[in-house]
């Protein structure tokens, strides 16, 4: 299953801070359709994920009912963003994003 939604970055300072792209609500629906197939334990979801022209591997983490897509350190700065942003993110959901471009 391949998504793709814009969405606001936003920082979480916690014990271990990181920074974020929530997906949106229909976007969650269509993942918990697929999360007991694709999930490997605590609710998270690995995927393939791209903004603009940087592709990475992470894992949706769930977060108040929905998904999050953690943003690495290495991909804010190889696409320059910043909190509060609003950025287009493709995910491939059980699949890698090469094999739905086939």
């Amino acid at each position: 299953m391949e998504l793709e939604f814009a969405g606001e970055v936003w920082f979480w300072r916690g014990p271990a801070p990181w920074h974020f792209v929530t997906v949106p609500e229909e976007g969650c629906a269509a993942i918990a359709e697929v999360a007991a197939e694709v999930s490997y334990g605590w609710g998270m979801i690995p995927v393939d994920a791209e903004i603009g022209d940087t592709r990475w591997t992470t894992s949706l983490w769930p977060k108040d009912g929905r998904y999050v897509v953690p943003l690495k350190t290495w991909v804010r700065k190889a696409e320059g963003i910043d909190v509060g942003e609003v950025v287009t993110v493709r995910l491939g959901v059980g699949q890698s994003l090469e094999e739905t471009s086939l």
